[in-house]
């Protein structure tokens, strides 16, 4: 679906294309226009939020949406106008659309709804033959109507890269794993050096050198090598810290020995999405040419059952040096993670490591698929995170770390074990035992299992991967810019 902004001092009707006219509570109630009047009467059409009709007039049509009340548009309300507005038209299977807003910030209010437009439009469609133009967006344009053009497409730059990236995520997340694999998936990150990234891939030599044991074994089930990628984006002043993301990369996830049930075990593709925010981030930061210095570190392995898989009982050594006793071989996520957190934090010395994975079913069943799962050694980092979730949409809960869940996980013929005791806490546990990689370094782990992908659509993604992530992360990077 194509944007493009358009000069307008005022609404009008449109001979080619279908008006939308948003009002907020306040503007429906003043407004003198007929077709207000009409809707009024026959949809009690009030300008509240959510409410949304088409009223048709001597051949033309009009599509009135509601805004809510004026001192409650903020940018994640504007766009979710957006999103309804792509909603309603498309499902008129209307093509083209020009949409009105008259706001006292105009250009960035417009920018922000056309934002919300852009990401309700994505669709992973690339598999489809016979069906695709069903499932294929009937909507294909919308001209956005506003005053100052040069302001609004200003003003929706970034709004514009930002969503190309994270519909890059979603596309990564929504991958079968017989295209994506640690391999195949290294060779794209590899392509992103022409945005300015410096790539830098680890195979399984590299890793053993350094002694990375536990991703390696949670890898050793599979024919396909386990790989480690780091990105970086170099924009902030030379020598200075960069901040850290570490993603868990696991292209998929049987379970291994410890082999997971059928049903549904095809939604394991998506055990990668963590790292897929990782570099979608890191995608958006060089393109947007981001004044900061910041690192991104990808575990990629393949969790199979095999005759050389991972065994529960074995005992693998970290990099750090740490040895964890591998009790259940489907909690290898976290093995993964614990090698790249200390990599990162050892090697690059950064600010503060968030990272994400799709770590544990138990935050499913806390937090549904609401918010993701926060953990911190540091308050003002956690407190940092939660901010720009409530701006963005993107809403992370911080959960409790503690002694008591610490000693959970402690084994009795090794440093830990890679699953806590008993059945409670399962998210508390695991977040504990990547907090033993970190060190001294701030950090913050995001637990994403409910909320990377999607039985049903929101008001800003089709059903499928969402991307959550990435409009977090890159609203946190933007509050350590230069």
């Amino acid at each position: 679906m194509k944007i493009n902004f358009s000069k307008s001092t005022s609404f009008s009707l449109l001979k080619n294309s279908v008006a939308v006219l948003v009002l907020t509570e306040e503007q429906a109630r003043k407004s003198s226009l007929t077709q207000i009047k009409f809707a009024k009467e026959k949809y009690d059409f009030s300008g509240k939020n959510n409410q949304a009709h088409l009223v048709s007039s001597n051949d033309q049509i009009l599509v009135v949406v509601g805004a809510g009340a004026e001192k409650k548009l903020d940018d994640l309300a504007l766009q979710k106008i957006g999103s309804r507005v792509v909603s309603v038209l498309n499902s008129a299977k209307i093509k083209n659309g020009s949409v009105f807003f008259e706001s006292k910030n105009s250009a960035c209010d417009l920018a922000n709804i056309a934002f919300g437009a852009l990401l309700s439009s994505y669709r992973f469609n690339k598999y489809f033959e016979h069906k695709k133009k069903d499932k294929e967006l009937k909507l294909q344009s919308i001209s956005v109507m506003v005053s100052d053009v040069s302001k609004a497409e200003k003003a929706f730059t970034p709004l514009e890269i930002l969503a190309e990236n994270i519909f890059f995520t979603r596309d990564l997340v929504s991958e079968p794993s017989n295209i994506l694999n640690p391999e195949s998936y290294a060779a794209i990150c590899k392509t992103l050096k022409k945005d300015g990234l410096e790539v830098e891939i680890l195979d399984e030599v590299a890793m053993k050198k350094l002694g990375m044991g536990a991703l390696l074994g949670v890898g050793q089930g599979s024919e396909r090598g386990s790989k480690m990628v780091i990105l970086k984006w170099n924009g902030g002043k030379k020598g200075e810290q960069p901040l850290a993301f570490v993603g868990k990369g696991v292209t998929f996830d049987t379970g291994g020995i410890s082999i997971k049930p059928s049903a549904n075990m095809e939604d394991m593709k998506t055990d990668m999405a963590g790292s897929a925010v990782v570099v979608g981030l890191l995608r958006n930061l060089a393109q947007r040419k981001a004044k900061v210095n910041v690192v991104g570190v990808i575990g990629l392995v393949e969790n199979m059952p095999s005759g050389t898989a991972q065994r529960p009982g074995d005992v693998v050594r970290s990099m750090s040096g740490q040895t964890i006793e591998v009790i259940n071989t489907d909690a290898e996520g976290r093995l993964v993670l614990a090698d790249a957190l200390h990599y990162t934090g050892s090697k690059f010395k950064p600010k503060f490591i968030v990272d994400l994975a799709t770590l544990t079913g138990a935050i499913i069943i806390a937090l549904a698929d609401v918010y993701a799962g926060l953990f911190s050694n540091d308050d003002d980092l956690a407190k940092k995170i939660e901010s720009c979730g409530a701006t963005t949409g993107e809403r992370a809960w911080r959960l409790p770390l503690g002694s008591e869940y610490d000693e959970m996980i402690n084994s009795e013929i090794a440093d830990m074990k890679n699953v806590g005791s008993g059945r409670g806490a399962g998210s508390v546990t695991a977040a504990q035992f990547l907090k033993r990689f970190v060190g001294e370094t701030k950090w913050a782990h995001l637990d994403i299992a409910g909320v990377a992908w999607k039985g049903k659509g929101d008001a800003m993604a089709h059903k499928g991967a969402t991307g959550f992530g990435v409009r977090l992360l890159n609203e946190l990077v933007r509050t350590y810019e230069s």
